[in-house]
């Protein structure tokens, strides 16, 4: 039953970085767009992000359950030492998430609109740049548990070059799913597709771009990060099927087939996650001292584990259904 317990937090991780990427980048894409096709660009991301902008944090919540429940000091490990980030990135969270309804669903629209799309932009960006930190800080061998003042402990366990490059190569990830997310609700609209797709190509640039920043931040760090993906074969498969990927996006897009697109790109963020963690799976944080933690040496009493799997399993059973009726249901509402 550990396979099971692991795999749903695996799906579940995956999965939010996926649903909730686009949800962010929406914010994101609105926030670096031009005046002059501000609105519409934010009439398209809402109609984009209205079946994911709030139960995609399901997914957060099902993998914190996880590590909570069957992993507890694993969980205890990252909120002890990762605790400034994870608390900046739930603010994050909550500040996006009012923002959004207050700007949106309102019942008087005065001032107070231009500080909630303010606040919309801004936790958009920071959000998914502290959950990229937090990530970092779990592979980079930064938490030092025998560090003595609060800095060593607390600060440059993930404040530091290669978090802050794995930051940033979240966002542009985030607004590279949003953007091509939003195409097939573009398709209608033929003034706003051809910025979405311009969007689309410009993000592509930035994923590019930001992906170079973190190996070189991670050579730089003494982080083995090019011999973790590089040295086995399956590393290699991964990243070379997320590159050829990228083709096939770029040949949906000239072919109108949105759909597709959606599928490829988040397969190629389920390609990058498989790259970056394979070589050290199942030790899922890294430490300092050359320590790790293992899912499977710092699993739960096999009880535990057990009751969990099953809570999981028959859960999955009653919402998966009623999440992907959630999907088609808004995909209908915008044709």
């Amino acid at each position: 039953m550990i396979y099971v317990v692991i795999a749903f937090l695996w799906v579940s991780i995956c999965l939010y970085l996926i649903t909730g990427g686009a949800d962010f980048g929406a914010g994101i894409i609105e926030l670096f767009s031009r005046k002059s096709y501000r609105d519409k660009t934010k009439s398209i991301m809402l109609k984009s992000i209205a079946p994911i902008w709030e139960a995609n944090h399901m997914w957060l919540i099902i993998a914190i359950v996880i590590l909570f429940v069957g992993f507890p000091t694993i969980y205890t490990t990252v909120s002890t030492y990762l605790h400034i980030p994870l608390v900046l990135m739930l603010v994050g969270i909550i500040a996006r998430g009012t923002a959004f309804t207050f700007r949106n669903y309102d019942a008087v629209h005065d001032s107070w609109q231009k500080l909630y799309t303010q606040i919309f932009y801004y936790s958009s960006l920071l959000t998914p740049f502290f959950l990229g930190m937090i990530a970092a800080a779990t592979i980079s061998g930064s938490i030092d548990t025998d560090a003595k003042d609060f800095l060593g402990l607390y600060i440059f366990s993930w404040m530091n070059w290669f978090g802050v490059c794995v930051g940033f190569f979240t966002v542009a990830l985030c607004a590279y799913l949003a953007s091509l997310f939003s195409l097939h609700q573009a398709r209608f609209n033929d003034d706003v597709l051809p910025i979405m797709i311009r969007k689309t190509r410009q993000t592509t640039v930035y994923v590019v771009i930001t992906g170079i920043l973190v190996f070189v931040s991670a050579y730089f760090s003494d982080i083995p990060l090019l011999k973790w993906i590089f040295s086995k074969a399956l590393g290699i498969i991964a990243i070379t099927l997320a590159t050829i990927s990228l083709l096939f996006t770029n040949d949906a897009i000239k072919k109108n087939n949105f759909l597709l697109a959606r599928v490829l790109g988040g397969f190629q963020i389920i390609m990058i996650l498989v790259a970056a963690t394979y070589q050290h799976n199942p030790d899922i944080i890294l430490f300092a001292n050359g320590g790790s933690l293992s899912l499977f040496d710092e699993s739960a009493a096999p009880k535990t584990i057990a009751a969990l799997g099953w809570a999981l399993l028959l859960g999955s059973i009653f919402i998966l259904p009623f999440l992907f009726y959630l999907l088609f249901s808004f995909g209908e509402k915008g044709k």
